[in-house]
């Protein structure tokens, strides 16, 4: 007969197996799902946002090329003139006068020279007689150079006088802008110097001009002597102008000058963009954000942004190997663009890189990729509710 003491020991002894057979196994954590997307090697535009400042495309002193009293401004300040248009008016009486003295001593040379070669004529003719002596015509003759010397001098005042008072009538020089009046009717200009009337300027198209840094200049020639970079030249890199509100100009420039010296005070070298303004809506003067195309970069690689990590040792990226594994990547990104960076160097050809679900991962893990989605846009939100009636 079996004690009770080992009936309570067989029965606790059952119910320990049972307990052990009914014991769930431990359940493995599944393979976490991430997003990615392939990697694929593309020519990338290179592009730089610069800051500029606007100058007119030609600038034009309009001043009193003669001395005289300013009797009228003709033009409108701040109008669009044309090339020969008079703007001012100098008082041409003095002027006027000096033609005419000129013109009179011009008919006075013109009388002695006749009157020196009728002399010389006859005695060209008496020489061969005997009746002039060969001094006298040699006289004759001198006298008849001399004459027809001071004629062609009277014709030279003349001409000076007539472009004098041609001048009295001060014209753009340019076509372009008027600016403002500088003197005022009634005062006597161009007696020392050329007196400034007003300038004229050609808006149509404008300068822009901007700087780039001489460390990054070297960058990208050595970029371009690798290979990997192909920087476009005077003519075809181009320029677009950001506006304050943050659109973009409608007429794209081109750059049309490179110096070819760094300027010690900034360490940079000065660039210049031609940009056309047919609206005239740009002036001169005006600080704009430009975004520069200078070149185009091979075999780059456009990641989204959120793609991209950094830490302590500079940026990376975290990569679904061929093995399902997660492996770190060290990456050289430069210019975001549209929610993506733009990466030079670090990744491979088809590389599958993780956009979504990188807090999920750690290098060495396993990790499911599926094709990543960009989020839609947020929708409109609802309107809000109309205001209860009176």
């Amino acid at each position: 007969m079996t004690s009770p003491v080992r009936r309570y020991a067989l029965a606790g002894a059952i119910l320990f197996a049972l307990a052990a057979c009914s014991k769930p196994e431990a359940q493995q954590m599944p393979t976490p799902e991430v997003g990615v997307v392939k990697a694929t090697p593309q020519s990338v535009p290179l592009q730089r946002d610069l800051v500029g400042r606007l100058s007119a495309f030609r600038t034009s002193d309009v001043r009193a090329r003669v001395p005289g009293v300013l009797i009228k401004r003709v033009y409108e300040e701040g109008s669009e003139v044309k090339e020969g248009q008079v703007l001012f008016q100098i008082d041409p009486a003095p002027q006027q006068a000096s033609l005419s003295a000129a013109q009179a001593n011009l008919a006075s040379a013109q009388a002695t020279y006749a009157n020196a070669k009728v002399a010389a004529d006859r005695a060209r003719q008496l020489v061969p007689q005997k009746f002039v002596s060969q001094s006298d015509l040699d006289n004759a003759q001198a006298a008849e150079r001399s004459a027809a010397a001071a004629v062609q001098q009277a014709q030279a005042n003349v001409s000076t006088a007539r472009i004098n008072l041609g001048y009295t009538n001060v014209t753009a020089p340019i076509s372009g802008r008027a600016g403002k009046q500088q003197v005022t009717e009634g005062a006597l200009v161009g007696q020392v110097e050329a007196t400034l009337l007003t300038t004229v300027d050609q808006i149509d198209p404008l300068y822009v001009n901007f700087s780039l840094g001489i460390n990054e200049l070297e960058s990208l020639r050595m970029a371009q002597s690798n290979g990997s970079l192909q920087l476009t030249g005077e003519g075809e890199a181009k320029v677009q102008v950001i506006l304050s509100d943050g659109s973009v100009f409608s007429e794209e420039g081109l750059l049309d000058f490179s110096g070819t010296v760094v300027d010690p005070a900034t360490g940079a070298v000065s660039l210049r963009a031609r940009i056309p303004n047919p609206e005239k809506s740009l002036l001169p003067g005006m600080f704009v954000t430009l975004k520069a195309t200078l070149g185009e970069r091979k075999n780059a690689f456009l990641i989204p942004q959120d793609a991209v990590l950094r830490d302590a040792s500079g940026a990376y990226v975290l990569v679904v190997g061929a093995d399902g594994k997660v492996v770190r990547k060290s990456v050289t990104a430069e210019n975001p663009r549209e929610g993506q960076w733009v990466v030079t160097s670090g990744l491979a050809a088809n590389d599958q890189v993780i956009v979504s679900g990188v807090q999920k991962v750690q290098p060495g893990a396993p990790a499911k990729a599926t094709p990543w989605k960009p989020a839609a846009p947020a929708g409109q939100q609802p309107a809000a509710a109309a205001a209860p009636q009176k």
